[in-house]
């Protein structure tokens, strides 16, 4: 079980933490909790009214609520939130939403109990995931809606899944042997307030994104042999007086992909002076596109770590500053920039599939099948992806710039955030099939260029498409073909063997 310090995050956990690690906070984390909730009762006692402790919401910040409800404040606050729709979130996002609550918390500046903290890690321990509905949220003034289905569930109110049979939230608790959640005062605040359902969303794109990058690569490589295409814009001599960081990285990994093919050294003294764009500048643009996800993956970290509720308290003076750390804008350009930089992955990848599919440009059969006319070999497949790239671009417009003013005027800017994430994974779903429909063209090309062989490296790639695609020298039922090849690329079994954002 991994144990986590909230101050000192970094990528490879948080890739860890989404591939379902268990984990806990360290007890450094625990005191600091423990040490906020002491200055939350103080404040109480001390009979200062503190927005989100003793007041109301929003616009009703200036309603100072009695002691003896504070209590009633609390529940109110998390059912009345509890008002998403839409289908679920993905259990492991919620998981991860759940984990990320937890690094919230630990910083020790929000005045929960450890009493919820352990309900928190509760439901990870005993594999108990809140069903959370995954629209509501605008990214501002924390992702309220989802945070309060999950704290409401803890309270016996929707529902659980847990070990995959999905049942009342209230028979849940009960099965698991636990008591409803009750909250003190602040709780409800920070437990709703916060950007983690828009973060974890927004990780889920970026590491499922990693993956079809990393399988992007592998396919345009592997597309560079189909065409017989030149290994010369990949020298590393080139990037370098550029001096791109992304580019650099992505032509050294196309060169040793191709490092030993046969396929490249037969037409080495060639008339062909130059290919087509996207397969001699995928450094210039995947190597762009990583360098945009590089980015988001930085902000994605720090934010995974960050404290963004509000109030936010001082323990050390008792005191609770309202701020603004719970929009959730830098998550929100993160996320846009994700899908921008996916968008363009599916699409040059698109265009490789395209020039080796026609005659014209590749040389080789039309739509690769060796008897043409009677059989469409692959037309339709490569008309797939030029669908999936048309519903990319249709995603890519960022929502990080729609904002919409929410709470009577109170929350005049929001950020959009989950929605930006949500696109995002879906951009990210997208190029994965995009890139599948190219290793089906790319494998196919490769193989009518017999007995010529790609590298070793390629050769391996290769074998593992045609495990799921075989070759094809007639027509067939291609939709199986293409789900199971998207399904290895998101699942990362068909890409570099390395993690770009490291």
């Amino acid at each position: 079980m991994l144990t986590l310090d909230p101050r000192a995050i970094d990528l490879p956990t948080l890739r860890r933490l989404w591939a379902g690690e268990d984990a806990r906070l360290d007890s450094a984390a625990m005191e600091r909790i423990a040490s906020a909730a002491a200055a939350v009762d103080r404040i109480v006692a001390g009979g200062e009214s503190v927005y989100g402790i003793n007041t109301g919401f929003g616009l009703l910040a200036n309603t100072r609520i009695p002691d003896d409800r504070l209590a009633d404040l609390q529940t109110n606050l998390i059912l009345s939130h509890s008002a998403g729709l839409g289908e679920p979130l993905p259990r492991h996002v919620t998981r991860l939403m759940i984990v990320l609550k937890l690094l919230g918390l630990g910083r020790g500046h929000s005045g929960v109990r450890t009493s919820v903290i352990d309900a928190l890690q509760g439901l990870l321990d005993r594999d108990a995931i809140p069903v959370i509905p995954s629209q509501g949220s605008v990214g501002a003034s924390g992702d309220l809606a989802p945070l309060a289905h999950l704290i409401a569930a803890l309270m016996g109110h929707g529902s659980i899944d847990v070990a995959g049979t999905t049942m009342p939230a209230a028979a849940a608790l009960q099965a698991l042997g636990w008591e409803p959640l009750s909250l003190g005062p602040k709780e409800g605040l920070a437990l709703i307030n916060g950007t983690q359902a828009s973060t974890a969303i927004a990780l889920d794109a970026l590491f499922t994104g990693e993956r079809v990058f990393g399988a992007a690569i592998a396919a345009g490589a592997l597309s560079v042999d189909a065409l017989k295409g030149s290994a010369k814009p990949f020298d590393a001599r080139i990037s370098d007086l550029r001096g791109q960081p992304g580019q650099v990285r992505v032509a050294g990994a196309i060169r040793a992909l191709l490092d030993g093919s046969a396929i490249v050294g037969s037409h080495a003294r060639c008339g062909r002076v130059q290919d087509p764009y996207s397969f001699r500048c995928q450094p210039q643009v995947m190597g762009a596109a990583l360098d945009l996800l590089a980015n988001a993956a930085r902000t994605l970290t720090i934010e995974a770590g960050a404290v963004t509720d509000n109030p936010i308290l001082f323990p050390d003076e008792d005191d609770a500053i309202s701020g603004g750390n719970f929009h959730a804008q830098p998550v929100a350009f993160a996320a846009d920039t994700i899908t921008m930089a996916l968008c363009e992955v599916g699409s040059i990848s698109e265009r490789r599939t395209a020039v080796l599919i026609d005659p014209k440009m590749s040389g080789l059969p039309p739509f690769l099948v060796t008897d043409p006319g009677v059989n469409s070999g692959l037309m339709i497949p490569q008309v797939t992806a030029a669908a999936l790239v048309a519903e990319s671009r249709s995603l890519a417009f960022p929502a990080s710039v729609d904002s919409i003013p929410t709470s009577a005027g109170q929350e005049d800017h929001v950020s959009m955030a989950p929605n930006a994430a949500r696109k995002a994974t879906q951009v990210a779903r997208n190029s994965a099939g995009i890139v599948a429909v190219e290793l089906i063209a790319a494998a196919q090309a490769v193989d009518l260029h017999a007995p010529l062989t790609t590298s070793t490296a390629l050769q391996s790639l290769h074998a593992r498409v045609r495990e799921i695609s075989p070759a094809f020298e007639t027509d067939r039922y291609w939709a199986g073909d293409m789900a199971a090849l998207q399904a290895a690329v998101l699942d990362g079994a068909l890409g570099t063997g390395q993690n770009f954002l490291d």
